[in-house]
Formats: structure tokens, C-alpha cells, sequence
């Protein structure tokens, strides 16, 4: 699971800058959490496109996360990128106000989905792509919300797995209070990544390299020593997130179908 973090770098910065020029664009922007991958996104697109051509996006909800805020800022300030901090609480409130809910998890996803909304309104106001920041694991595992922290135009950081986000954020020089911090997907006060999931990075990590990387089945998994229930609940997450993973299936009418037939890159002529 070793990476060759300057070799990983050079290719990444290289996929941010063509990808956003093949699209004709020239800036980018995503969300800035505080958060290590948020945080690795943003010193790449910054070596990638220059400071000036990205922007980050702190989204807190009121005082309750205030320090992931403060946290974003150093990388803002680390960086020399542009910022803007937009409160969403108003927003969050006013919908539950109306359509009240207990679920955490559901209060969680409509916070995810309202940054999204504004990351999209200002990919329009700065004429810039959005740059995603989920990683590998969180993408298997359907950790994240659809339409939410999902949802990008391009994705560099979606083929590392999380230990190796973290191994990429030392080479980069990523603050060291943001590379040791506790992983939380920021939607309630107290929740963590590993503890919802059960197991840490780590183990996770190491399961799923052998599971996909590696092609080996559960009952491999098993015999190279994985215990069976995390095994089994693993294959469980993997499965039921593929629809998260995949564009809306359409249903073939034509001879050409978008996603069927239709499937030229935008660089090649029609």
C-alpha cells in the first residue's frame, strides 16, 4: 500500500490541469472541511492551477464545528488560495424547521447536500470546476452522501485509499495538527469515521486492498487472517454502495444511448 508520493504528485497536479483545460477551464474549487483530504485536495489544485486559480469553500454550520473552520483557514492562509466562508445554518434550519427529524444521519446529508448546492452555484459565479475530495475507501464503502460531498466534476484523490492520502499529505507538507487529526465527517458533534464504521483506516485499508487491489475473494480474505465478520460487513458496505458509484442507469431505446453506445471522451471529435 507504499505510494511513490512524488511520483503520485506528479500525476495528480497533472490530471487537475488537463482536465479542467480540456474542459476549458482554468480555476477550481471545492469545500474546505479542515479535514485531511479536503486539505491534501487543496495543496494539490494549488501546485496544479497557482493560488490565485483556486478557491476554497468553508461551509461551517453556526459555532459547532468551529475549529474544522479555524483548521480550513490555516490551509487558506498556508496556501495563499482564495476563501470564502459562508455560514449554512440559516439554510439547514429553515428546511428542518418545516420538515422537522430526530435522524442525525439524515440532518447530516441535507448539510452535505446544501454545501454542494453552494460549490455548484460558484463553479457558475467563478467559471471554475469543483474538485472532489473522496477518497478510495470512503468511495467502496459508500461513506459519503450522494449529491453531497459526492458529487464533483473531476475527482484526483479517488483511487488512494486513506492511509495513503495520509502518506501523501506528509510529502506535501500538510499542516501536522490536520494530518493527526481524528477523521469525522463533521455531521454531528462527536461522530468519527472509524467509529461509526467500526474499525479503523487501517484495518479497513489493508482489507480492501486485498479485496479489489488484489481481486481476492472473502473466504482469501479470511485465510490471510481478516476476521470473518469484518469481512463480511465490508463486502456488505461495498455492495450495497455500488449505486452510489454509478451514473443513473438509462434505458436503451436507440441505437446510440448515453452511457451505452454514446461513450466518446470530449477530446475526440464526433
Amino acid at each position: 500500500m507504499k505510494i511513490n508520493a512524488v511520483f503520485v504528485e506528479k500525476i495528480l497536479t497533472k490530471f487537475i490541469r488537463e482536465e479542467l483545460h480540456g474542459f476549458g477551464f482554468k480555476k477550481g474549487l471545492l469545500g474546505l472541511s479542515g479535514g485531511l483530504d479536503s486539505s491534501v485536495c487543496a495543496f494539490l489544485a494549488a501546485k496544479a492551477l497557482s493560488p490565485k486559480n483556486v478557491l476554497g469553500l468553508i461551509m461551517p454550520y453556526g459555532k459547532t464545528f468551529s475549529q474544522d473552520a479555524a483548521d480550513a483557514d490555516s490551509v487558506v492562509r498556508t496556501l495563499g488560495i482564495r476563501t470564502k466562508t459562508i455560514d449554512i445554518s440559516s439554510m439547514v434550519d429553515a428546511y428542518f424547521e418545516k420538515y422537522p427529524t430526530e435522524d442525525r444521519v439524515m440532518i447530516g446529508n441535507k448539510m452535505a447536500r446544501e454545501r454542494m448546492s453552494i460549490l455548484y452555484d460558484h463553479s457558475v459565479r467563478e467559471k471554475a470546476l469543483i474538485l472532489g475530495t473522496s477518497n478510495k475507501t470512503e468511495l467502496l464503502l459508500g461513506y459519503g452522501t450522494i449529491h453531497g460531498d459526492m458529487a464533483c466534476a473531476i475527482n484526483p484523490l479517488g483511487d488512494l485509499y486513506k492511509t495513503q492520502i495520509r502518506m501523501l499529505a506528509k510529502h506535501l507538507g500538510v499542516p501536522e495538527k490536520i494530518q493527526k487529526k481524528v477523521p469525522t465527517a463533521g455531521l454531528w458533534t462527536g461522530q468519527t469515521d472509524e467509529g461509526e464504521l467500526g474499525m479503523t483506516y487501517k484495518e479497513v485499508d489493508r482489507l480492501l486492498f486485498q479485496l479489489i487491489d488484489n481481486r481476492k475473494t472473502g473466504a482469501d480474505a479470511v485465510g490471510l487472517g481478516f476476521p470473518k465478520k469484518m469481512v463480511d460487513k465490508v463486502l456488505q458496505l461495498i455492495k450495497a454502495a455500488e449505486f452510489k458509484r454509478k451514473l443513473p442507469p438509462i434505458a436503451k431505446i436507440s441505437h446510440r444511448t448515453v452511457g451505452h453506445d454514446f461513450l466518446y471522451p470530449y477530446d475526440r471529435d464526433i
